[in-house]
């Protein structure tokens, strides 16, 4: 199964505003690499929800629950989103700082891609977030 990483910066749209709404859609994407790995996402793949700028770190797991669509707030068909729903919150945040420290991560789009938006994430590197935040093992 497919990872994934969204990005949002908490005064924007926050985890926990996230979590009230029960699921939104991911809009706002306006450049064509994200884009196109919202166009990848697949109902039911796993996605860290990361807090940028303030906060700087992953902070929950959501899912795809509908795969991409024309993007709502715009007439420009290039756009898309997706629906996401959150599942938990991590138990412990993963931060940029520890992530960029950890040799297994030093590929990883949020490591290579600082600005993308919307990042694959291997099965690999979901492993090592997940140990980072304290979470078993799938």
């Amino acid at each position: 199964m497919p990872y994934w990483l969204v990005k949002s910066e908490p005064f924007k749209y926050s985890w926990e505003q996230f979590v009230k709404d029960k699921k939104t859609f991911w809009d706002g994407v306006r450049n064509y690499a994200a884009r196109n790995n919202l166009r990848a996402m697949k109902k039911g793949d796993e996605v860290l929800f990361y807090h940028s700028n303030e906060g700087v770190e992953i902070v929950g797991i959501a899912k795809v629950a509908k795969e991409y669509y024309q993007d709502p707030t715009t007439v420009e068909e290039a756009w898309v989103v997706v629906d996401l729903k959150p599942v938990r919150k991590l138990n412990k945040t993963v931060t940029l700082v520890k992530v960029k420290a950890d040799k297994r991560l030093e590929n990883m789009a949020l490591v290579r891609l600082g600005r993308l938006s919307v990042q694959p994430v291997t099965a690999d590197e979901w492993e090592v977030v997940m140990e980072l935040a304290g979470e078993k093992h799938s």
